[in-house]
């Protein structure tokens, strides 16, 4: 938030601070279950004779979503002990699961990079990233660079929407 008539940023509030820090401290929990869903699901991938078999990309993606994740909830359960907060508010956290949600439907229809620059380009939003222009460039990138990780280097498709991609 800016101050209009002079362009200088606005003090945080100790309200916008609490809810900042469960929003982050929920969504970490939520990153941590999501790596341990992509550990699974990896686990059961075929095994391969190759030295990067098909469950090396999914291992590295749950460990590193379940480390954030973890550091993420550590981070705001440490500031949420030492801070005074206002009562809760958890609309960032059901818009995050509404995102996520249209992720999951919209992917199949989609395909992969359309639903997550989407998924990307929300979820930085909601947890208030500044510069929404460059959000939208870094969103639409990192989709378009897993995809082509996925298809060119490992040979492992995803899905595909009414673009081919």
């Amino acid at each position: 938030m800016t101050d209009i008539e002079e362009g200088r940023p606005l003090p945080e509030t100790p309200e916008l601070a609490h809810r900042e820090a469960r929003a982050a401290g929920a969504l970490g929990v939520l990153m941590v279950l999501a790596g341990i869903v992509v550990l699974i699901d990896a686990a059961r991938l075929r095994d391969s004779d190759e030295t990067l078999g098909p469950a090396a990309a999914p291992t590295l993606l749950g460990i590193l979503l379940a480390v954030i994740g973890g550091a993420l909830a550590f981070q705001s359960r440490h500031f949420l002990r030492t801070a005074q907060g206002p009562k809760r508010n958890l609309w960032r956290l059901a818009a995050l699961v509404v995102v996520l949600i249209a992720f999951a439907l919209l992917l199949p229809i989609m395909g992969y990079v359309v639903s997550s620059a989407g998924l990307f380009v929300g979820a930085a939003l909601l947890l208030g990233a500044p510069h929404p222009a460059r959000v939208l460039a870094y969103g639409w990138t990192l989709a378009i660079v897993v995809f082509l990780v996925f298809d060119v280097l490992i040979g492992l498709s995803l899905p595909t929407g009414p673009w081919g991609f």
